[in-house]
């Protein structure tokens, strides 16, 4: 959901923003339950889910178990390759993890060696209540392992069920900036079920810094001297 808002908010703005989710699990392309379909439809974006997450599998499991589960051996060759068409066409490309970034995606492959080989900064989405303190240093920690930049974090209070009575979530936010050294760019809030691409931007607007993301997107793409295709961060 935040993926897409951000990816709604920027092509509101003028930018060609496109989506990229390179694995996906636990549903079936054309059950309207995947991120990829939901990801095309609240974007706005013209692109066939199947491009949008070239590997589907419907295991509800981590995208390597699931891939294996489907008779299917994901390389980090494979994934990237999935992903040029996405990366030739669009201004910038928000690219969209599975589960977190220690997560396997092959045998000898984590989420954070596909941002590496990408070379991309990241972008962390944390739960707003209890834990996410713990969750989010050790995921910042992994990244700068890797040597890869992070733009900051978003809260996403609609992350895990509902508790109002969490004292955590008004101190969550100063915590992990204290801690980490990270700015949090805002708290992404719970929307209704029926959310849509107009509520999605006025979200982003009303709750979110997007100028951050907007630098880094500029940034990378200067650093990289790609031109117009190499604007690109991970989720």
């Amino acid at each position: 959901m935040v993926t897409a808002a951000l990816t709604a908010a920027l092509r509101a703005e003028g930018c060609d923003a496109g989506v990229w989710k390179p694995v996906q699990s636990g549903a079936s392309l054309g059950s309207g339950a995947t991120d990829a379909e939901r990801l095309v439809e609240l974007t706005g974006i013209n692109e066939l889910p199947e491009r949008v997450a070239p590997f589907t599998f419907e295991a509800p499991l981590a995208p390597m178990l699931a891939a294996k589960h489907a008779g299917v051996t994901l390389t980090l060759q494979e994934l990237i390759a999935a992903g040029k068409p996405l990366a030739e066409r669009y201004e910038a490309l928000l690219i969209e993890g599975a589960g977190g970034v220690a997560v396997p995606l092959s045998d000898d492959t984590l989420m954070a060696d596909l941002i590496a080989e990408l070379q991309i900064p990241a972008l962390i989405v944390a739960r707003s209540s209890l834990g996410t303190i713990n969750h989010t240093l050790l995921t910042a920690a992994f990244l700068r392992h890797y040597g890869i930049p992070i733009i900051g974090v978003i809260l996403n209070d609609g992350d895990g069920p509902d508790s109002p009575g969490d004292p955590s979530v008004a101190t969550n936010a100063e915590l992990i900036e204290q801690y980490s050294g990270l700015n949090v760019l805002g708290h992404f809030p719970r929307l209704p079920t029926d959310v849509h691409t107009d509520l999605l931007i006025h979200t982003v607007r009303q709750s979110i810094q997007l100028t951050p993301i907007k630098q880094a997107l500029e940034l990378n793409g200067t650093e990289r001297q790609g031109g117009k295709h190499e604007h690109n961060f991970c989720l």
